[in-house]
């Protein structure tokens, strides 16, 4: 069984993980990482591959620029251009998953890791599962880590505005995402149960099936302190170096740095409450003589160059530390070594007697607490989220409401004050968290259910979703394609029909391999009807709308979205209808013929006995002209659409996302508006019924002129070119 993990933000490396680096780069990272890698030593998985996002970006590791990066044997990341190449905040992905799927895609076929699952991490890849799943025809699941819906609830609660938090955030985008996965996923990996109940907000909550499965930490890194005091001479050299970089990095702030500390290691985030912590620990003088107070916020070197959230939150810790005066009391190192150090931390703060906290406002999981009580740290928590299901079976601390400064206050007292309570607390937790939070135990039932839904499914088939899986099976495996237009090269306009129904009956019965498609200036629902009056087989691709549309089959909702995207680039109708609109001869064709990426005319033949230049109408549009793309046919009609857009660039563009060679794709015109499908690497053949448009084709490498017309010069061209055998 191959698994694919999808998790496209934040940064993704086998070793040294920039964790804290920014709000992208936290708990989703160490989660989907620590999952990765105990799937890959399962007997019955073959392989893991977690795709994410390529990055080519100065002030990153070239470490993100590798396309494959092998972890270990059964392990690797792949990473797939989108976007560009910069590296970017997750609510700047949205406009870009559709290029990322199609890549993604392409990238699959060429490497030949067809997966049997996927499994998308965060709203963002759990739109590209379902559209993966859709176009591989393969199962899916989905782990949310957290949801737009609530966390816009405590933004707009703490003051910001809507229309302010759906610029920041794309929440539109995120919401139909999340709706998405709700529908179509097998099922939904939550961590504790109280998180099934924050995606009650959603229209499609019934909808979903919902599994708890806590994850695990890795207790080769995170271990009891008390092992390193038994045989502290038995410790690793490199562990030694990151144990006593820690202790200097906390002696440069602190006066006293052997007293018991309190620890925090969160993101710089707002929700993750530091200010709240900071209020509770500077108005409590006897919190202060019993504790240091250590934060690490993420990973600075300028705080004026981060982003605006992670600023302001840093910001704040520094005027609240100088309106408290707790210089000498309050460490905020800039930076620290997530693979070396963060260990370490965790067990100088158990070692020293101290206490972990986490007092987010919302807390989806707490990975963190997990570490510190792994390491023997007590815990002082929020009463939100996963630390309400975690503590209670570790028994290794106190939950509190996380704006209740007095609460805090008390909770982190009763433990600081009382060594026998602490060692308690830190004995069961050690206790108990093995029993409770392995990666085993996670993996163990994820694969059970994995298996359990594979056999039940074939992915978004399952949910009714208007798919033809036979079409996807095809274009995964395709290495050949055809691409005919319809009128006067596959249907004959004079009915001669000769050759017809031999094609058909080769088009019904071909292999897997070969694609079969159809390129045409009409509608997608003209087509359709076209070819029931002829009874001619669905087409695998469609290239309708003069190239402005890309569909599988007839369905209208399996529109091409990473086509629509791509040629959507500057494009302005409107503007484009303005400058256009008081030319004699020309009249807007009905609105029924209009789509979003086309714009049609007719000329008036009387008007316009010649028809109108091309070249006057690009003089009419100006600089408009340069985006666009116009297609005068016959003299009688004109098509304008994006500049990207036509039906030989579509035939390129289905070519590169499916992996499916140029030269073993053919292409079948009769007309003028047929010229750019010979262009490029395919092969082309003009059936005998041509128009004199074609003659320009004559004698160019690549192209074949048959004699005989419409469907038997399709039959001749295949035979000629051999490509029903090659």
């Amino acid at each position: 069984m191959r698994i694919h993990l999808h998790s496209l933000h934040g940064l993704f490396r086998g070793n040294d993980l920039e964790i804290g680096r920014d709000a992208d780069n936290g708990g989703q990272i160490v989660y989907v990482m620590e999952l990765a890698k105990a799937l890959s030593e399962k007997e019955e998985v073959t392989h893991v591959d977690l795709f994410t996002r390529r990055i080519d970006d100065p002030p990153t590791s070239r470490d993100y620029v590798q396309p494959i990066e092998r972890v270990n044997e059964k392990l690797s990341i792949r990473r797939i251009w989108c976007g560009g190449k910069k590296y970017l905040p997750k609510e700047k992905l949205w406009p870009h998953l559709d290029e990322y799927v199609a890549n993604a895609i392409s990238h699959i076929k060429q490497e030949n890791v067809m997966p049997d699952w996927i499994h998308g991490h965060y709203a963002d890849a759990g739109y590209a599962a379902a559209e993966l799943s859709a176009m591989l025809n393969v199962p899916f699941c989905q782990t949310g880590h957290s949801l737009g819906k609530p966390k816009l609830r405590k933004l707009l609660d703490s003051g910001m505005l809507e229309s302010d938090a759906q610029t920041r955030y794309q929440f539109d985008r995120r919401f139909a995402a999340e709706d998405t996965t709700l529908v179509n996923a097998e099922f939904i990996v939550t961590s504790t149960t109280q998180e099934i109940s924050t995606y009650e907000v959603y229209a499609s909550f019934d909808r979903a099936e919902f599994h708890v499965i806590p994850p695990g930490i890795n207790f080769d890194r995170y271990f009891p302190y008390h092992l390193d005091l038994v045989a502290p001479d038995r410790i690793p050299v490199e562990r030694m170096a990151a144990k006593l970089s820690a202790r200097e990095s906390l002696a440069n702030f602190l006066s006293q740095p052997d007293k018991p500390f309190i620890l925090a290691l969160c993101r710089p985030d707002a929700k993750k409450n530091i200010d709240g912590l900071l209020h509770a620990y500077g108005t409590d003088k006897s919190l202060q003589a019993l504790a240091n107070l250590v934060i690490f916020a993420g990973i600075r070197s300028d705080i004026e160059q981060m982003a605006p959230g992670e600023r302001e939150v840093l910001t704040e810790i520094l005027l609240l530390m100088d309106r408290y005066n707790l210089y000498g009391k309050l460490a905020i190192p800039k930076k620290h070594d997530v693979e070396h150090e963060v260990p370490e931390i965790y067990r100088l703060c158990a070692e020293r007697k101290g206490v972990f906290i986490n007092i987010a406002l919302t807390e989806p999981f707490g990975l963190t607490i997990l570490e510190a009580t792994a390491s023997g740290c007590p815990v002082v928590a929020t009463e939100d989220g996963g630390p309400a299901e975690i503590l209670p079976k570790c028994q290794n601390g106190r939950l509190v409401p996380p704006r209740d400064t007095a609460a805090i206050q008390q909770a982190l007292r009763d433990i600081l004050v009382d060594p026998e309570n602490w060692s308690a607390m830190s004995r069961r937790g050690i206790e108990k968290i093995r029993e409770h939070y392995s990666w085993q135990a996670h993996v163990t039932r994820y694969l059970q259910l994995v298996q359990d839904n594979r056999g039940a499914s074939r992915g978004l088939g399952k949910k009714n979703l208007q798919q033809n899986s036979r079409i996807y099976h095809r274009l995964k495996k395709a290495t050949r394609m055809m691409i005919a237009d319809v009128d006067g090269t596959l249907v004959s306009e004079t009915g001669d029909d000769q050759g017809l129904e031999e094609l058909k009956h080769l088009l019904r019965e071909r292999g897997d391999d070969f694609v079969f498609g159809i390129a045409s200036g009409r509608s997608l629902s003209s087509l359709e009807a076209l070819f029931q009056q002829h009874d001619l087989p669905t087409p695998d691709v469609v290239i309708c709308n003069v190239g402005s549309r890309i569909s599988h089959g007839f369905n209208p909702t399996e529109v091409d979205k990473a086509w629509i995207d791509h040629i959507d680039y500057r494009w302005n109708p409107s503007a484009i209808i303005a400058a256009l609109r008081d030319i004699p001869g020309l009249k807007l064709q009905e609105d029924a013929l209009q789509t979003a990426h086309k714009v049609s005319w007719y000329m008036d033949r009387e008007t316009v006995p010649d028809g109108i230049p091309e070249e006057f109408l690009r003089e009419k549009l100006g600089r408009l002209a340069r985006h666009a793309n116009l297609i005068i046919t016959h003299a009688a009609y004109l098509d304008v659409l994006p500049r990207r857009a036509s039906k030989g660039r579509a035939v390129r563009f289905i070519g590169n996302k499916w992996n499916i060679p140029l030269r073993h794709t053919i292409v079948f015109g009769d007309a003028g508006n047929d010229l750019d499908m010979f262009t490029g690497a395919t092969r082309g053949v003009v059936v005998g019924n041509h128009s004199p448009d074609m003659e320009i084709l004559r004698g160019q490498p690549g192209v074949y002129f048959s004699s005989q017309p419409s469907a038997a010069g399709i039959l001749d061209g295949l035979r000629h070119f051999d490509i029903l055998t090659h």
